[in-house]
């Protein structure tokens, strides 16, 4: 028999009992679905976040309190951690310490409430100076970002955020309205626009204030959470790196870096980072989905050895007919691979299907910006590993029906 007619012989079969063809392929239709959704989800939810960070000047430098973290207790530990300080700060806008540094700004945060009257908004409070606006490239749709010298003399003046407007003074103008900090007078004099949802911070629930007013009136601490440097060009960020490390290590008397009680992150470094964490949550998830693959193919070995067993006497009549056991054999593994390949196929089309329409879902009632991402190289792993399943699975079924003896399997009843 040749190819084609093994395909036609192996088609018929399958389609002697439709129901039970349908049935067999479901556990691998759920299973390829299954990793093409997490595939094509994980992916839409990298590019979000790279196309976020990008949309930040690609040449700032983040300052972190606290040594490198390596796990989750110390990235939290350094949240609390008062190695930043305002000398750090002083010095690092020195030019004659940093060179090719054209910007620099502290930043203080932390969650609290903001009132107006009865109303009431749990806002994120951000501290830092007027240079805010122009490293993370912020814009304010009415009044003005709060001065210099508002830091200076550490004014109770705010920038705040749509939600905190919408919530505090509904559709009315918030700027020269006084809201409530920590139970502190603020004077609004700007409002964010809401096209900041750009940015890997969410804005419109931010209330912005200068550092020096946040530190002493507001949160009642002397270091930093966060220094931004921002380098003249991306080619001299290696060198400015390199010498806020000697800044910073000889204002803390470090010798060993080993022992840095800080650690800097180039925009590079969040982005790797962050796109080897949805990679790593994409993988694990494909492989709790890829166990239903197993349980499919499990399926798929059980339904052909019922198909042998009832489909003997057709064994033995074709033997007897001059098929070899080579012709029996592929004849099965070619049902097994068909069977495999078309719950692949329908399990591509339903995962890139079900992705597509949770984007929808998700930009239309959440606005998180999601771009749909047809899993190219999943839609290749998902034939490729139905094809392989099939094959597997089908080896021990199509290896009984090719040893059986024609005569005996035209006694069969």
């Amino acid at each position: 028999m040749n190819t084609k007619d093994t395909y036609k012989t192996a088609v018929e079969g399958l389609l002697t009992h439709k129901s039970r063809t349908a049935l067999t392929i479901l556990g691998i239709v759920i299973g390829i679905t299954s990793i093409t959704l997490v595939m094509s989800l994980g992916q839409s939810a990298q590019d979000l976040i790279v196309g976020q960070l990008n949309t930040l000047s690609p040449e700032n430098i983040f300052i972190f309190p606290g040594g490198q973290p390596t796990n989750l207790s110390s990235a939290a530990s350094s949240l609390i951690t008062n190695s930043l300080t305002q000398k750090d700060y002083t010095d690092l806008q020195n030019k004659s310490n940093v060179p090719d540094a054209v910007s620099v700004i502290p930043i203080v945060f932390s969650s609290l409430p903001a009132t107006y009257g009865s109303y009431y908004y749990n806002a994120t409070l951000l501290g830092s100076t007027d240079g805010l606006i122009n490293i993370l490239n912020l814009a304010v749709s009415d009044g003005e970002f709060f001065t210099n010298n508002d830091v200076l003399s550490k004014s109770n003046v705010a920038v705040i955020g749509h939600k905190v407007a919408s919530a505090l003074f509904g559709l009315s103008s918030p700027v020269g309205q006084n809201i409530k900090l920590n139970n502190k007078n603020f004077r609004v004099v700007g409002l964010l626009s809401s096209e900041n949802q750009s940015s890997f911070i969410n804005f419109d629930d931010a209330a912005i204030i200068p550092y020096s007013t946040a530190q002493q009136s507001v949160l009642g601490i002397r270091y930093f959470q966060r220094i931004i440097v921002q380098a003249s060009s991306v080619s001299t960020i290696p060198q400015v790196v390199k010498d806020v490390n000697f800044l910073l290590r000889s204002n803390h008397n470090i010798t060993d870096p080993s022992k840095d009680d800080f650690h800097i992150d180039t925009q590079q470094d969040l982005v790797n980072t962050l796109s080897t964490i949805t990679n790593v949550f994409t993988v694990f998830l494909s492989l709790v989905a890829a166990i239903s693959l197993v349980v499919g193919g499990i399926g798929i070995m059980n339904i052909m050895l019922v198909s042998v067993t009832e489909r003997t006497r057709e064994i033995g009549l074709r033997k007897s007919l001059g098929a070899t056991n080579h012709d029996i054999l592929i004849q099965f593994l070619f049902e097994a691979v068909i069977l495999t390949v078309i719950g692949g196929v329908i399990g591509i089309l339903a995962g890139t299907s079900l992705s597509f329409l949770i984007t929808l879902i998700a930009n239309k009632f959440y606005a998180v910006g999601f771009v749909f991402s047809f899993p190219y190289f999943g839609a290749l792993l998902g034939v490729g590993v139905s094809s392989a399943i099939g094959f597997i699975f089908g080896i021990m079924p199509a290896r009984q029906a090719a040893q059986k003896s024609p005569i005996e399997a035209l006694r069969y009843e």
